[in-house]
């Protein structure tokens, strides 16, 4: 039941805390979760890293163990690499089951995904620097992901797209709350997917490099700001629509 007595989304004020308090729970939850399982695998192999890069400092990611190499060490860590990758994958899916739990249509559905999917990585780095002192500054390389291709980035990347994703998360879920959704149309959504794809694009620019076990080449910024800009160029589009 609406605020009203009746029947239909339930717009009120407590709704949107109860949201928004489920929201900051799961995402900086899943943040120390995620900073944990990091804690579990730089104890496995940066004992590994320094044995094959001998004066390598504890806790660089660069250059990255070959997959043959963990092979030819133990033949268990083929099996330890598919494993991650499907935890990466279990991931994503959880943020999606969340989301869907959590609203009452795609649009405060989608809000949820992309406000959750921002904290959890904001909080990520949080408890990395809590729990093992890294990264040793907002421009320290990381690897970001590793489907389908290494993502790699100074952390100040997935941080900025982090936190445009949280902002635009809660101000599609406030608008969701007062009555006036937020509806992207599609030149809004072309915008969003595009600035996505490029953002994606930024991240994934060196990989063959980085795979290959080369240091990491100059970030491509412009790439990735080109991304932000069309990305929220399209939200901000959508928000200047007066109503649905």
């Amino acid at each position: 039941m609406s605020a009203n007595g009746k029947s239909g989304p339930d717009h009120s004020p407590v709704r949107l805390r109860r949201v928004l308090v489920s929201v900051a729970l799961f995402g900086v939850s899943f943040g120390y979760i995620e900073a944990a399982v990091v804690v579990y695998l730089r104890a496995l192999y940066d004992p590994v890293r320094i044995e094959l890069n001998p004066g390598a400092e504890p806790g660089e990611l660069f250059p990255l163990i070959q997959p043959h190499q963990l092979t030819a060490l133990d033949e268990n860590n083929a099996r330890r690499l598919a494993t991650e990758l499907g935890r990466e994958v279990a991931t994503i899916l959880l943020l999606v089951a969340f989301a869907l739990a959590a609203g009452h249509n795609f649009r405060e559905r989608f809000a949820v995904f992309v406000m959750t999917f921002g904290l959890w990585d904001v909080f990520y780095y949080v408890f990395l620097k809590l729990l093992l002192g890294w990264p040793a500054s907002v421009l320290t390389w990381d690897i970001l992901f590793l489907i389908p291709v290494p993502w790699t980035g100074p952390v100040l990347a997935p941080l900025l797209v982090a936190v445009s994703m949280v902002v635009c998360g809660l101000l599609a879920l406030w608008r969701e709350s007062v009555g006036r959704p937020l509806v992207l149309g599609s030149a809004d959504w072309l915008a969003v997917v595009l600035g996505g794809v490029l953002i994606v694009a930024a991240c994934c620019w060196d990989y063959r490099h980085v795979s290959a076990g080369g240091m990491p080449n100059p970030f491509n910024w412009p790439l990735l700001a080109a991304g932000e800009l069309i990305g929220l160029g399209g939200f901000v589009h959508a928000w200047r629509r007066r109503t649905a």
